[in-house]
């Protein structure tokens, strides 16, 4: 079977790694995407594994779609009845990038007709009622090349399950768990998010230093699919259950300025059964002092977006800059849609790294050598 990964543009190269390091084969990455073969268990240990992801889908088909008979066609060739039963819900959503067919919503008629001709012949009924379990298709039109999909996530994999309450503008997930990777976390130092608003950036921390799965503490759409035997979802879980470890040594702060962070915070690592691992306090990033230990610190401060206004978010930059000069031999990694950054900060970065927040396109300051 074939499956496409999606997520946010610049993110790619950790999916394909996550899925490789699964045993799967990618066959091919391109913006937002990633593309691989597996077996029919690669739905629940996808889904309870990829950090970096957004949705999995099965594809079922790739055809060039030129027109909208062509789009009819396609989709038409296409065994749905595979998946889709005679009562099941089959909504279609998707979009197009340069391609002839630039309408979504004649597109997503022309792609639901197709499947229920086809489901009406195969099934060999009158009607199509679809009150039962709901399979949502997704088209993807790139370049005139229609992929046919059905997703197997429902809600997105950023949404772990820990994190029903969000300070103002919260980093998602995935793109948290990507930054983690990037600073490169060891059991023996410590991982300090002094802007942590949620805590999103520790607790993902947490989960991947004691190789916690992080889709572990939620459900997925699939999971009602009768084409995939409970067996696989319960042998998934016992493998993530079997690889966590929860002895590991490791710790990390999340602190904020503002109190109320501090308490959502607490209640999401709480929730996320990372409390062992991640202290929380309230305190000014500008205060912060290593206390001879060893840090690391990843941050998302604010960008003057929807948080503060940009001359405030410049202002801070500056003073984050002459401060975590103080920090000894610590390594920083600042995530800031500011591209004037550097000179705010008052320091080259070592490497940038070109992340989306969102729509909003980053980046990712990685400081990690001693300033000459």
């Amino acid at each position: 079977m074939e499956f496409v990964a999606t997520c946010l543009f610049g993110l790619e190269g950790f999916v394909a790694e996550e899925i490789e390091a699964l045993g799967y084969k990618k066959t091919s990455v391109i913006e937002g995407r990633v593309s691989f073969f597996g077996d029919i268990s690669a739905v629940a240990r996808c889904n309870l594994w990829l950090r970096c992801a957004q949705r999995l889908y099965i594809k079922l088909g790739e055809f060039e779609a030129l027109s909208f008979d062509e789009l009819f066609e396609g989709t038409a060739n296409l065994p749905w009845e595979r998946w889709i039963g005679a009562n099941d819900m089959f909504p279609v959503k998707g979009h197009a990038i340069k391609s002839k067919l630039a309408s979504i919503p004649d597109c997503q008629r022309i792609i639901k007709k197709a499947a229920a001709t086809r489901l009406l012949s195969k099934h060999g009924t009158a009607a199509l009622e679809e009150t039962g379990t709901k399979y949502q298709i997704a088209f993807f039109i790139l370049s005139d090349r229609a992929s046919l999909m059905i997703d197997t996530s429902g809600d997105p994999l950023h949404k772990r399950g820990y994190r029903p309450e969000a300070a103002e503008a919260p980093l998602r997930e995935m793109l948290a768990a990507a930054m983690v990777k990037i600073s490169r976390p060891r059991g023996e130092v410590l991982l300090w998010d002094p802007f942590c608003g949620s805590g999103t950036i520790p607790i993902e921390a947490a989960l991947m230093m004691t190789n916690t799965a992080p889709g572990f503490g939620r459900s997925f759409i699939s999971e009602q699919y009768k084409e995939i035997p409970s067996v696989l979802w319960k042998n998934a879980r016992d493998e993530a259950k079997s690889l966590q470890n929860l002895s590991a040594t490791f710790e990390a702060y999340a602190s904020d300025i503002d109190k109320a962070c501090v308490g959502i915070a607490r209640s999401n690592i709480d929730r996320a059964g990372m409390g062992k691992y991640v202290k929380t306090f309230h305190k000014d990033a500008l205060t912060i002092e290593t206390n001879g230990r060893r840090g690391t610190i990843v941050c998302n401060p604010p960008y003057g977006e929807r948080i503060s206004t940009k001359k405030e978010a410049e202002k801070l930059y500056q003073k984050m800059g002459r401060h975590f000069e103080t920090l000894d031999l610590w390594q920083i990694y600042i995530l800031s849609s500011n591209e004037n950054f550097p000179a705010l900060y008052g320091r080259k970065p070592d490497k940038i790294r070109r992340l989306y927040n969102g729509m909003i396109k980053c980046g990712f300051f990685q400081y990690y050598k001693p300033r000459k």
